[in-house]
């Protein structure tokens, strides 16, 4: 079946002209994502050649696609825009709130107990504004979306950071946060800073134990977790066409992992085969139609110097597994020097569990390549050290997989197969023991790996590799296995090699499932009633935040300065706190719990200036608020990495943090930190972080003359009446200070839907 076939033909049927036009206003040739993004400027927006890393550009998205977490404080906000229907195609996948703890059958039916109010909102919500809402079960948003939604050459928006998982169909799909979901389904411009493009071309093909995923553990230890800031992260090349469709979208996935703002490939025999594996022919009819404008320019693959800001060369015929971690999922390490690797760095190599799944590696080709590699531990007689567990990305998957063998043979190994959901990946995994906090290793297929991600336990060492070389690594239950030429011994006592795995991209007897999980919205919802408790400690409706009163904030007080990598699982953590992701108040009590404190190096842990005494961060905040105190937040570089939760936004403008101030931002946390009406400053002069002491307050001296392309200057008061005046830079447009003075976009929003 495809959705919103209509809308994807209209896409098509201009699709050309406006690439032509674009063109001529460019003056160049263009590669592929600016083909795209210049297909989908909004009406409103001066055609123009546009500068990378400098426009702001505002864009008309064909759809937006929201999970269950972050989809609760989207709905929320879309509820104050005053609309009766979304303007664009739009979905709420429920996968985010299913803990994994047992397998998939009670896990479900246990996230379904206690997340029904959370459930029951989401749906009749979707069911009155006109989105799609795929149910518990039915699979991770990423994985639904690629087998439903995604089309070449289209444009999609995202409240998950991993949206860019479209990209391995051809479409520019970028995360955002859910206030900027609200603007393209109110049929508001969307607006993004035009991106710079870094070009890899891949040469050679895969063989043996490497799999696409070996491809991006590369790239992201050659640009690491910011390299790809600002920036579409475009793949051409021989290589690029011999991966398959999936493959292409586990690069795309984990793009995020370098900052892009999004990931892609071109249209290619791939993409059209798996498009007609999930019953969208039409689809491939429409797009070949234009399928020589799904692509770059042929000069851009001629000379990708001269288009591309930055190129990368991949030769896959020399590419080599990969493990990229402890705690960051840019450390990259060759299978062949791990050994050595660990042994320095004093690693624990004894593997304790095995994870394959998730958004980023979950799809019919990984799973039959892994179970290709389990078999061998039956037929070999191998033990397998370590345990070992399954997520099927969606239904359709699983029971696909189910259907030819494959579970089966997961489970004569141990394994455990959790609900089609997020699970470990995101922190939902009730793992035994991981409150005692003990040193081990894991190994999994996510994209993430930062301290606490997957079990809350800061010393669980977390490596990410592909799901064939994970499960080898589970089999063998050593770190330093490299299956390439190590032997294992088996229970005979024999010595043993596992082969190579192999699998299939597709099904041979094509894709099955009895029920995939969606619910249609009613064709008419203004009668359905949305019910949100005033009681409840899961849902909580918004109130406005205040306007700025115009005038220079003085008095205002230090709440942290965060030391080091802060992500946003630093200053809103998910896990258990996912209950919250719909109540602010109550998830506020999270709010940079995990974020080390620059004076004393421990968590958790600040000096209020109220009182004069340490306390827990929100009970700081809290207490400055009462008090009618503005706080500001400092940090250190790359602030805001991870995932697009906006509510690591949300949280500290709730407690009355008026600004951040660090040496540089994730692209996704400061669009957040705008639209809330916050201020995102960074550091004119870096080393003026370490000026910043714990007795300081702060006094901004021009924010009434705030202006696009002016610093800040902020006054810094030290305890000994001393004084240092320090310089803020700012990336603020016209439109983003319109923000700023309303007190958030949607009070924009708000006031311009009242004079319409």
């Amino acid at each position: 079946m495809t959705f919103d076939l209509d809308m994807i033909k209209n896409v098509y049927s201009d699709f050309e002209r406006r690439v032509n036009t674009a063109r001529e206003f460019m003056g160049r040739p263009l590669t592929y994502s600016e083909k795209i993004l210049c297909a989908h400027l909004a009406h409103s927006q001066e055609r123009e050649s546009f500068k990378r890393g400098e426009s702001y550009v505002d864009f008309a998205p064909d759809r937006v696609a929201m999970q269950d977490a972050t989809a609760q404080m989207a709905l929320l906000q879309f509820m104050q825009a005053g609309k009766t229907k979304v303007a664009v195609p739009s979905t709420v996948h429920a996968d985010h709130l299913i803990q994994a703890r047992v397998g998939a059958d009670k896990d479900l039916q246990e996230a379904e107990n206690k997340n029904n109010e959370v459930y029951q909102f989401l749906q009749s919500v979707s069911n009155k504004y006109g989105i799609g809402f795929w149910k518990p079960g039915a699979g991770i948003i990423h994985q639904v979306v690629l087998e439903n939604y995604a089309f070449p050459g289209g444009m999609m928006i995202g409240t998950d950071s991993h949206t860019p998982n479209a990209g391995g169909l051809g479409m520019v799909a970028i995360g955002v946060g859910g206030a900027d979901a609200v603007d393209v389904m109110a049929g508001m411009p969307w607006e993004l800073k035009f991106p710079k493009m870094i070009g890899v071309k891949l040469t050679g093909k895969l063989s043996g134990w490497c799999a696409p995923k070996d491809i991006i553990l590369k790239v992201a230890g050659i640009l690491t977790v910011k390299g790809g800031t600002g920036a579409i992260v475009e793949y051409f090349g021989e290589g690029a066409e011999s991966l398959s469709c999936t493959g292409k979208g586990t690069i795309c996935n984990m793009g995020a992992e370098v900052g892009a703002t999004t990931s892609i490939f071109a249209y290619d025999e791939n993409m059209a085969k798996y498009l007609r594996a999930t019953g969208r022919a039409d689809v491939v009819e429409a797009a070949e139609a234009v399928k020589h404008e799904l692509r770059a320019d042929k000069e851009v693959y001629e000379n990708p110097e001269n288009y591309y800001d930055q190129v990368i060369e991949i030769n896959l015929d020399e590419l080599e597994p990969y493990l990229n971690g402890p705690f960051t999922p840019d450390l990259a390490t060759p299978i062949s020097k791990m050994r050595e690797t660990a042994v320095k760095n004093e690693w624990p190599t004894k593997i304790e569990v095995g994870l394959i799944g998730s958004c980023t590696n979950s799809s019919y080709e990984d799973i039959s390549r892994a179970a290709s590699v389990a078999k061998q531990a039956s037929d070999k007689n191998l033990e397998v050290k370590a345990e070992y567990t399954i997520t099927p990305g969606s239904e359709q998957v699983r029971f696909t997989v189910e259907r030819d063998g494959f579970i089966d043979t997961f489970e004569q190994i141990g394994g455990r197969v959790f609900a089609n959901a997020c699970g470990p990946c995101i922190g939902q995994w009730a793992r035994e023991g991981a409150e005692k906090q003990e040193i081990n290793t894991i190994v999994h297929s996510f994209n993430r790996n930062f301290s606490k991600r997957a079990d809350g336990n800061p010393n669980t060492y977390a490596f990410v590799g592909s799901p064939e070389l994970v499960t080898a690594l589970a089999i063998a239950g050593d770190l330093t296995f490299d299956p390439r030429k190590d032997k294992l011994i088996n229970r005979n006592g024999e010595e043993v090699m596992l082969d190579e795995p192999t699998g299939e991209d597709l099904p041979t007897k094509g894709f099955d499932v009895d029920d995939p999980g969606y619910v249609a919205p009613a064709i008419d919802g203004s009668n359905v009633e949305v019910i949100v408790s005033p009681t409840s400690d899961r849902l909580e409706l918004l109130e406005t935040f205040p306007a700025w009163d115009g005038t220079n904030p003085t008095g205002v007080k230090l709440l942290i300065k965060a030391y080091g990598k802060c992500t946003t699982d630093h200053i809103s953590m998910a896990g258990p706190w996912l209950r919250y992701r719909g109540h602010l108040d109550n998830i506020s009590n999270n709010t940079l719990i995990g974020a080390v404190n620059a004076f004393n190096m421990e968590t958790n842990h600040v000096k209020n200036e109220i009182t004069g005494e340490y306390m827990e961060v929100p009970a700081s905040a809290r207490a400055y608020k009462a008090a009618g105190v503005k706080t500001i937040v400092v940090g250190d570089n790359n602030y805001g990495e991870g995932s697009s939760r906006e509510h690591a936004a949300m949280q500290p403008r709730h407690l009355g943090v008026l600004a951040v101030l660090v040496k540089s931002f994730a692209r996704i946390h400061e669009t957040n930190l705008k639209k809330q009406g916050m201020l995102a400053l960074t550091f004119a002069d870096e080393a003026d972080y370490d000026k910043i002491q714990e007795d300081d307050t702060f006094n901004f001296l021009d924010l009434d003359r705030f202006a696009p392309g002016q610093q800040i200057t902020i006054e810094v008061v030290h305890v000994d009446g001393s004084k240092d005046v320090i310089k803020a830079n700012h990336t603020y447009n016209a439109g983003q200070i319109a923000w700023f003075k309303a007190g958030s976009a949607l009070n924009l929003i708000k006031l311009q839907e009242k004079s319409n």
